[in-house]
């Protein structure tokens, strides 16, 4: 009996690790809890096989006179009247086959207005793993998958 329940964890954990294997696997939408701030997010593919992150649900998305919060710390000019439940995050990510991880693009942090480099894997336990660096500095945020 034993055995069988090892053989069955195992298949667990490859499983979730196999989410690396495919660059797809990366599509869908995320729940991201970062301190008192809730939103989520969909990863989608570009026509040129590229992933997009753009927010579609920010819990707080009103100021204390009820307006919509834009994305005014946006260094493009052009964008700083977004609203903050439509903002995209990552632009352009590829998949690394050979690291089986995805890379190659910059994360918008909209509360400072900067941008990272970006790399993405997903965790054991399933969630997205995102690593965010700045020369040298980073932060390590972990998304949940919600579909």
């Amino acid at each position: 009996m034993s055995c069988f329940l090892l053989i069955v964890i195992s298949m667990v954990v490859c499983g979730q690790n196999n989410l690396n294997a495919n660059g797809d696997n990366l599509i869908g939408n995320y729940l991201i809890e970062h301190g008192n701030d809730v939103s989520k997010v969909r990863f989608t593919k570009a026509d040129d096989g590229t992933y997009t992150c753009q927010v579609y649900y920010l819990r707080d998305n009103r100021d204390k006179h009820g307006n919509v919060i834009l994305d005014v710390h946006n260094p493009d000019k052009s964008l700083r009247d977004i609203p903050c439940d439509r903002i995209v995050l990552i632009r352009g990510l590829k998949y690394n086959d050979q690291k089986q991880q995805w890379d190659g693009a910059k994360i918008y942090d909209p509360t400072h207005g900067l941008k990272a480099n970006v790399t993405a894997s997903f965790a054991p336990d399933g969630r997205l793993r995102l690593r965010g660096q700045v020369l040298g500095i980073g932060e390590t945020l972990y998304w949940k998958r919600i579909e």
